[in-house]
């Protein structure tokens, strides 16, 4: 491999339907365990991806398809969950009372991202944007390959 960096894109058109949520999460995870990435970071990513998925799934009234974009590179992880529903406010969706079962999607979103971005293009849907910052096992292919310290050339260990 030339340079020390990973990179893994995957480009998910779903249908808008409870039984994708769980497809998108099981492909992504495989993406992130192949490269090592530690428990509790594909715990919070995993998370994140369910409640932007449902949020979907729930509410964009509009469109039989969603679409799951990601980019694995290096130490980030960037995720965006497109739909083509009528478009949120987020800063008007209320928040929720303390024993609400529902409706906590956005908070949760917010906790577990680095970065959370909500865009709304009303009549022709919105984008969520999460980022999560990765940490790899210690003898992990991502961290192998992320590392400054390899030595150009050099293979990593076997």
């Amino acid at each position: 491999m030339d340079g020390d960096n990973v990179e893994i894109s995957l480009d998910l058109l779903l249908p808008r339907d409870a039984a994708s949520v769980p497809a998108s999460r099981r492909l992504l995870d495989a993406a992130l365990t192949a490269l090592g990435v530690e428990d509790q970071i594909r715990d919070d990513i995993e998370a994140m991806l369910t409640e932007a998925c449902t949020n979907v799934i729930r509410h964009a009234e509009h469109g039989a398809h969603y679409t799951v974009r990601v980019t694995i590179q290096d130490r980030r992880c960037m995720i965006k969950v497109i739909d083509a529903g009528t478009g949120f406010d987020a800063g008007q969706v209320p928040h929720p009372e303390p024993a609400a079962e529902r409706g906590r999607g956005l908070l949760i979103m917010k906790a577990l991202a680095d970065d959370v971005r909500f865009c709304s293009y009303p009549q022709d849907g919105a984008l969520v944007s999460l980022e999560k910052h990765l940490r790899y096992g210690e003898d992990s292919l991502g961290g192998l390959l992320t590392t400054d310290a390899l030595d150009e050339g050099t293979p990593p260990p076997a």
